[in-house]
């Protein structure tokens, strides 16, 4: 008998649903043309600052025994404030010279999920996509409706000149002077003011994923344009039978490809791990369509998967005493 009873402990102790789970948030701040030599010692340093900022503020809630929502929208409304990224505060200006946000957010426990396009007014469009996730029946709002039910959830409005930065400004100037040398009316641009966007990706405790993701869109978009940051599969995904990811980079394609739904189905249906799903995605199937950009990955287990087929991206994880945040392809 105390034989058999050892042998039982020894198994559970063993068994991996019984395993500590190892707590691990990863973040991204958009990918894109991020050639080594883009940017200063100094304004490299002020990125990973800011990274590293948002990186502990979604870790510090998973370490206090927080859900991984709370840690991923922490993390995300630090990156929304911060005038570096392209969502929030820093968000990109449309071909109208205004500022138009979208986020999403999901939950790997329940499969539930919130996202927000077309804001003007909401200063953190992250924490709106959690509210129509947990206080509607909907998953998806838009422009003046969106903003309406923020009011009624007292969610803090900002003017627009909130969003104004005076770099994103210059940036617009540049990028506009340019797409009107190159063809009146076009909608193409020079491959450095496409994209950027802002995400996380987290394990807490109990072994839940969620996801989320959020941004200010593409530089110079027009009529309405909306990316894959809203959208659930295509910019973000969460589930706790495969995986959870946030995207980053040429929404078109990433919603055509619903980029973010496919990495979590070869894992569940396919038995990939997140790596070769990853690889297969972004390096194979998203290249080949003639798209670029990349994607954080989690895994139940706390393996995690920071890749991309652009020339750099905006990246951090922070897991126990490992912490690492980079730009640049290395």
């Amino acid at each position: 008998m105390i034989r058999l009873f050892a042998a039982v402990l020894a198994l559970l102790a063993a068994s991996p649903a019984l395993a500590e789970v190892p707590i691990t948030i990863v973040i991204h701040g958009g990918a894109g043309a991020l050639e080594k030599g883009r940017y200063s010692p100094a304004e490299e340093a002020a990125y990973k600052a800011a990274l590293n900022a948002a990186l502990d503020a979604g870790y510090g809630v998973l370490e206090g025994g927080g859900s991984a929502l709370n840690a991923v929208e922490a993390a995300i409304t630090l990156l929304e404030d911060s005038p570096l990224f392209n969502a929030g505060r820093g968000a990109v200006f449309t071909y109208d010279g205004k500022n138009e946000l979208d986020a999403s957010i999901m939950d790997g426990a329940t499969g539930k999920a919130g996202a927000a396009a077309g804001l003007a007014h909401v200063k953190n469009p992250i924490r709106l996509a959690r509210l129509i996730m947990e206080k509607s029946p909907h998953v998806m709002m838009i422009g003046e409706g969106a903003e309406e039910f923020a009011k009624a959830q007292q969610m803090v409005m900002v003017r627009r000149s909130y969003f104004r930065t005076e770099a994103r400004w210059r940036a617009y100037k540049e990028a506009l002077a340019k797409e009107k040398a190159k063809r009146k009316g076009a909608t193409s641009l020079p491959h450095e003011f496409k994209y950027g966007t802002v995400g996380a990706v987290a394990l807490d405790a109990k072994g839940n994923l969620a996801a989320g993701t959020s941004t200010g869109g593409m530089t110079l978009k027009r009529w309405g344009r909306v990316g894959d940051a809203p959208i659930i599969g295509a910019g973000t995904f969460a589930d706790n039978q495969s995986c959870a990811v946030s995207a980053t980079g040429w929404g078109e394609y990433f919603i055509r490809l619903t980029v973010a739904r496919d990495i979590c189905a070869q894992v569940e249906y396919g038995g990939k791990s997140i790596a070769e799903a990853t690889t297969d995605v972004i390096h194979n199937r998203l290249q080949a369509s003639g798209g670029d950009g990349g994607v954080i990955v989690l895994a139940p287990n706390g393996e995690y998967v920071m890749d991309f087929n652009s020339a750099g991206m905006f990246r951090a994880v922070r897991r126990g005493d490992r912490r690492d945040a980079a730009i640049y392809k290395e």
